[in-house]
């Protein structure tokens, strides 16, 4: 993993996450703020999977556990879609209240990738 752009997503997620907790307990609706910041999310997480594929092939070798890591990558994709199609399923605010979730969450397990990878 490369650290300055698995920080960038941890950031971005949290954002993402904080925004759409605050738009969703405030009553809003999901619609293109709060979808885009997940695409967002969900975009990085497939350039976290093509690096993440790659790295090893290049000399940076995971310290830790290789596949409790690739059990993380797989469900930390899975974690933004199932929400994004939640909130477009069920357009009511908790939807947006659990966009908010999925995005803090994908950035507790991007940390956790990262203790993984560099077994700190």
């Amino acid at each position: 993993m490369v650290a300055w752009f698995t920080f960038a997503q941890i950031a971005i997620a949290l954002a993402a996450g904080l925004l759409c907790l605050v738009l969703g307990i405030a009553g809003r609706k999901p619609g293109d703020l709060t979808m885009g910041a997940m695409a967002l999310v969900f975009v990085l997480l497939v350039a976290q999977l093509v690096t993440a594929a790659i790295a090893p092939g290049v000399g940076n070798h995971p310290k830790g556990s290789l596949l409790e890591f690739w059990m993380y990558q797989v469900a930390v994709l899975v974690l933004p879609l199932l929400a994004m199609v939640w909130a477009l399923i069920e357009r009511g605010r908790w939807s947006v209240v659990v966009l908010g979730v999925a995005g803090l969450a994908v950035a507790i397990m991007l940390y956790r990738m990262w203790v993984i990878w560099t077994a700190a």
